[in-house]
């Protein structure tokens, strides 16, 4: 399986990889506030790069339930510097976390590589046509309405063949607008417009969704199920959680993991992986 994201190109079965989170937002759930300023944001992600981030997820709208929605022009001003500074001081690639087409497409004239949409569920092709036009990579999210709606009284039949089906008819509806497969990355979306439950069983299913024969994409980093399971309600003691929903995501066929605590993941997942291929 090949991933292929503007110069980039990963060649999967191979090492997972690791999507550092840079949130440059006042309000993000975990992180809003510590990096709004570009010069912040641009520091951690060189730390996270140091940690061993393999692409850096750089995002200036909240998507955390119940946001309110950032204008264009602002979500410009906070991310455009930071993408500008990373592409000119490393080699790894950048992600921009984006409903918004145009901000997609001026993140790319910036240096990304990748644009992760949890607008997915639109039915305007434009975001598909920036994707097809710039040969970026895309991270196709489900989710439920939209940040302001997806956790009122969220609703399935069966949560699992409900994101399968959203699956097919997006990667049919990209096909069609010119973006090829080998650019496309799944993520089932959890906590976006999902119950505690319906996150658990996208989790214990997460293998029947490499059918599609493209890289998964797992984040759950530090999100609030993790707390109502465990009883952890400080964001910093969701590390297990998210370590433990990490290294089960990989022995499920994950090839990559979006997280805000690099180091850590990047050991866990490792061993993860050493013992999934260890010599018997």
């Amino acid at each position: 399986m090949i991933l292929r994201a503007r110069q980039f190109r990963y060649a999967f079965p191979g090492r997972a990889l690791i999507m550092g989170i840079v949130n440059v937002t006042p309000d993000s759930f975990s992180d809003g506030g510590q990096f709004v300023t570009p010069a912040a944001a641009i520091e951690q992600g060189l730390k996270l790069i140091a940690e061993g981030a393999d692409i850096i997820d750089v995002g200036g709208e909240s998507t955390r339930p119940g946001a309110v929605a950032v204008p264009e022009e602002e979500e410009l001003r906070r991310v455009i510097p930071v993408i500008e500074s990373l592409a000119q001081q490393n080699d790894q690639p950048i992600s921009i976390d984006t409903l918004k087409p145009a901000v997609a497409r001026r993140a790319l004239e910036a240096g990304a590589s990748i644009i992760n949409d949890v607008g997915a569920n639109r039915e305007q092709p434009e975001m598909w046509r920036v994707v097809a036009e710039s040969g970026a990579g895309y991270v196709v999210v489900h989710m439920r309405g939209s940040p302001q709606t997806m956790q009122c009284d969220p609703r399935y039949g069966d949560v699992t063949a409900d994101v399968q089906k959203f699956f097919a008819d997006r990667l049919s509806r990209l096909a069609e607008n010119g973006v090829g497969s080998e650019q496309v990355m799944l993520d089932v979306g959890i906590g976006f417009g999902k119950t505690v439950e319906h996150n658990l069983k996208l989790l214990q299913s997460l293998r029947s969704f490499t059918k599609w024969d493209r890289p998964l994409v797992l984040g759950v980093s530090r999100k609030s199920f993790i707390g109502q399971i465990t009883g952890a309600k400080d964001l910093a003691s969701r590390l297990p959680g998210s370590l433990a929903c990490a290294c089960w995501a990989i022995a499920a066929g994950a090839q990559i993991i979006r997280t805000h605590d690099v180091a850590a993941t990047r050991q866990a997942i490792r061993m993860t992986e050493a013992i999934l291929n260890a010599q018997t």
